[in-house]
């Protein structure tokens, strides 16, 4: 269900990237302004991650989700019923409300259900379900539109959602210990690894000590510019194709998805081999850190290789290795979150994706005027130099840290290290 609802986020955020040039022609609007168009989205989408993270925390991702999809979902189909670009900023910011929440609710759907070693796994088996939505749905919108127009797919794909959440309203539930389908052997297994009970009362979100940790700040930047890199893709890439080599409507669905499609790839390996070296090792902290760097390294120098390539079939296959590299680090990145925030793992993966969403926000807007004054390349070449940036971070970044402290039975507070951590990692002392 999670995976599902990761591949609906991004079929639904898409969905508005593969109609850009239907919806330039009906309505005659400039670069710039579709920019601002994309921008809405990403800007309401990171204003309100904090937000819906604390939504998850605090009434649980079982509510919380199903709330917030109904609400992306109905404005998904009032895209549809808009008629300037006023309205459709409008309609976009309110859309960019509800799926603020998703990923960091999410994240905290497994915090109580997924064990320590399994969390690079999860993350990057979820995020290539959103990846594998944002592959599949331009050529979807592209065979929808032909049949239909524009309009349709909006439509479409709000029913996919609303469907989802009832579906998830009567099915999850918040904790092991209150699903039918878990067995004792099971709670047992959960709460061992996790070093606590897997029950009890929710506890208030230590705020304070989690935006005053390095740590936390460290994983915010490195994400900002992992977020730029791909709003990218996400939002630009198809129209590059039509501008900068000249694909047919039909022939740029294809291949606008192919770089995503290598992504579902990357999330898959790069949780994967994460949580392999965790086990070989016990060290959490490199075992997050040398896939993220690897990943972000191969991102950045493949891109310059895209942009250099005169043959467009070849340009857009370094473009599938580029995606390939950024979406290794995004199970680890999420993995993360989960490590050094646990129980709070929906508020501070919310930060992360704040500053991730506020990176992609720049790119949406600033992509427009780089490409009418500057070019396409140079609009690329701006995510090789935030590759190499999120690498040099990454070095920095102790996944064996966590952001909050734990009362011990004096009242006073002690640093917790996350369960399953290794015998070389360090605990956090940042209080």
């Amino acid at each position: 269900m999670t995976v599902l609802i990761y591949m609906i986020t991004y079929m639904d955020r898409v969905v508005i990237s593969a109609a850009v040039p239907s919806i330039q022609e009906e309505f005659g609007f400039s670069t710039v302004t579709i920019g601002w168009i994309l921008a809405a989205f990403q800007l309401s989408y990171a204003l309100f991650q904090i937000p819906g993270g604390w939504l998850g925390d605090r009434f649980g991702p079982r509510k919380a989700l199903a709330a917030i999809v109904i609400w992306w979902s109905s404005f998904t189909a009032l895209t549809a019923l808009t008629w300037s670009a006023t309205s459709m900023i409008v309609c976009r910011f309110l859309f960019g409300m509800g799926e603020a929440g998703a990923y960091p609710i999410a994240t905290r759907s497994l915090s109580r259900w997924m064990l320590p070693s399994e969390r690079g796994w999860a993350q990057g088996v979820t995020h290539a379900g959103s990846r594998l939505g944002g592959a599949l749905t331009p050529v979807l919108v592209v065979a929808i539109i032909g049949l239909w127009g524009w309009r349709a797919p909006f439509l479409i794909f709000a029913l996919v959602g609303i469907a989802w959440a009832i579906v998830w309203f009567f099915w999850y539930r918040d904790d092991p210990s209150e699903h039918s389908q878990v067995n004792e052997a099971e709670r047992e297994l959960i709460k061992t690894a996790l070093g606590r009970k897997t029950g009890g009362p929710r506890k208030a979100v230590p705020w304070g000590q989690i935006l005053s940790n390095p740590q936390m700040w460290l994983l915010a930047a490195m994400y900002a510019c992992y977020g730029y890199s791909i709003g990218i893709y996400l939002s630009w890439f198809p129209k590059y194709l039509v501008d900068a080599h000249g694909f047919s409507l039909a022939k740029m669905g294809l291949y606008a998805s192919l770089p995503l499609a290598c992504g579902v790839a990357g999330d898959m390996a790069g949780g994967w081999v994460s949580d392999k070296i965790m086990e070989k090792t016990g060290n959490l902290k490199m075992a997050r850190r040398l896939v993220a760097i690897a990943g972000f390294l191969l991102a950045g120098a493949m891109i310059l290789m895209a942009i250099t390539s005169s043959d467009p079939m070849t340009s857009v296959g370094f473009f599938c290795a580029a995606v390939f590299g950024l979406e290794l680090t995004v199970g680890v990145s999420w993995a993360v979150a989960l490590d050094i925030g646990d129980e709070f793992a929906g508020s501070v993966s919310a930060v992360m994706n704040t500053a991730g969403n506020l990176g992609a926000t720049g790119a949406a807007a600033a992509t427009g005027y780089l490409v009418t004054y500057y070019g396409w390349n140079s609009a690329f070449s701006v995510l090789a130099g935030l590759a190499a940036i999120a690498a040099f971070l990454f070095l920095w970044i102790d996944a064996s840290r966590r952001v909050y402290a734990e009362p011990d039975v004096t009242g006073s507070t002690t640093a917790a290290k996350p369960p399953g951590d290794g015998p070389g990692a360090v605990a956090s002392a940042d209080v």
